[in-house]
């Protein structure tokens, strides 16, 4: 998996640096401007260089305890809760950064009568306390990112497997209700089961070698519609009026696969069988990024059909996946009215 870009260690590295030279520049850059005309000073350049020595080697020794507080004492003690050792250490790493500023003022700083413990006491407290928070806030936003990440990516492989299980649980339900379909024609010795069978293998090829990609083409997955209601065409000859419309698009869209038979296979089982002038209507339409997919068919309110273990599966099973690819990009209705079960369903390709 590529890392994003704030994981990158030749980025941090970068950034980092840059905020260093930034922070510790400020004061150079904010200090008034000296009167060019005013006559240099004695040991004036000499009392500058000793300076900027001395304030680099602080700045070393702020920024080596940056890095000990965020990546050392806060995971070790902090996260722990050892926060009496932790108050310990950071009282103790300000008594070394304190009196290395000092004594390294004292004995090779140049000699200024108005440096005394307490100003380097105030000095050095404010910047201490300053580096602190910095340290602890960039450690704090950073674990959080991490685990943010982490969480995301957990969540993304569970859904990942969720799906998967989802997808599996399609293909064999399907499979069980088309192999019925071929018993009944074998029983009637129907000269359909041959041509049912071509199609039988046509739609097993595509389950087997085309629905292992996240996506598919829309249109593979019309021609897959096609190929199974022809099968059942075959099956049911004129009992039932099967008005048909599928139009993919006149540009390529990409799918799940296997998420609309489900549709169609649930208006098969009920929407035939003891129903008067049965009719099943599909209609697929794809266009400007959105598909259109209804599926109606009349049924028997009064049916006191008893439902086998397996049914409302492929229902339940697409909702589930809807939810999970098109969260807030598609509009599912089902409805039921006048003998007819009717369902509608709305998909944004584009998201």
């Amino acid at each position: 998996m590529n890392k994003t870009w704030y994981a990158k260690k030749w980025l941090t590295v970068l950034i980092h640096s840059a905020a260093w030279v930034l922070l510790f520049s400020l004061p150079y850059l904010l200090r008034p401007s000296y009167n060019a005309d005013a006559p240099p000073k004695p040991d004036q350049d000499e009392h500058d260089r000793i300076n900027f020595i001395l304030a680099r080697i602080n700045d070393v020794i702020l920024v080596g305890f940056f890095y000990l507080n965020a990546l050392v004492l806060i995971p070790s003690l902090m996260y722990r809760k050892k926060y009496a050792a932790y108050t310990g250490a950071i009282l103790a790493c300000f008594a070394v950064v304190l009196f290395s500023g000092f004594l390294l003022r004292l004995n090779f700083g140049p000699t200024d009568a108005h440096f005394t413990f307490r100003k380097q006491l105030f000095f050095s407290t404010f910047i201490f306390i300053f580096i602190l928070a910095c340290s602890s806030a960039y450690k704090t936003i950073r674990d959080k990112i991490l685990s943010d990440n982490l969480a995301k990516e957990k969540e993304n492989e569970f859904l990942k497997t969720e799906l998967s299980l989802l997808r599996s649980q399609v293909s064999p339900h399907f499979m069980f209700n088309v192999l019925n379909n071929m018993v009944a024609l074998a029983r009637k010795q129907s000269d359909q089961l041959e041509p049912s069978l071509i199609k039988l293998s046509s739609l097993m090829r595509y389950m087997l070698y085309e629905t292992g990609e996240e996506k598919v083409s829309l249109e593979k997955e019309t021609e897959y519609l096609q190929s199974y209601i022809d099968l059942q065409r075959q099956r049911f000859g004129k009992k039932v009026a099967i008005n048909v419309n599928l139009c993919p698009g006149d540009r390529p869209y990409d799918i799940e696969p296997m998420l609309l038979i489900p549709f169609v296979e649930n208006a098969f089982k009920h929407g035939t069988g003891l129903i008067e002038d049965a009719a099943i209507d599909i209609e697929l339409k794809g266009e400007q990024d959105k598909l259109y997919f209804t599926v109606r068919n009349k049924y028997n309110p009064a049916s006191s059909e008893i439902k086998d273990k397996a049914s409302g599966i492929g229902l339940a099973n697409v909702q589930r996946r809807l939810e999970l690819l098109y969260h807030h990009h598609h509009e599912l209705l089902i409805t039921r009215n006048d003998c007819c079960f009717t369902v509608s369903l709305k998909i944004n390709l584009a998201a």
